[in-house]
């Protein structure tokens, strides 16, 4: 599944909407990626940089790509993306302790529109 890149408008100039379906598909993307199993090239990787990987790889009986591996686990290891929208969206304002919202006070229906 190709994620979205930006959000787009569907209507012309002046009357343009946000694409809801962009932020929704970012969501789910993010979910399902804890299921699948990538593989990333790292171009113009520094010689020092990979003479360390190879010696802190050695050190730990791993290989080169296992070493990066364990490197990038403790790196970002600790962040879980949310499983749904619901938990994504509540994530977000946990941090700044909720948000509570006044209800306005419901009324009587209006009398639905004549058309004869």
């Amino acid at each position: 599944m190709e994620r979205p890149t930006k959000f787009t408008a569907r209507d012309p100039p002046g009357n343009a909407k946000l694409d809801c379906t962009a932020i929704i598909a970012n969501f789910a993307n993010d979910a399902m990626l804890e299921a699948v199993v990538a593989s990333i090239t790292i171009r113009n990787l520094d010689d020092d940089l990979k003479r360390r990987l190879r010696m802190r790889a050695a050190e730990h009986g791993r290989s080169m790509e296992e070493e990066a591996r364990e490197i990038l686990r403790r790196a970002i290891g600790g962040i879980i993306a949310p499983k749904n929208l619901g938990h994504a969206i509540h994530a977000r304002f946990a941090a700044i302790g909720g948000v509570d919202l006044e209800l306005p006070a419901r009324g009587l229906m209006r009398e639905p529109p004549s058309f004869s």
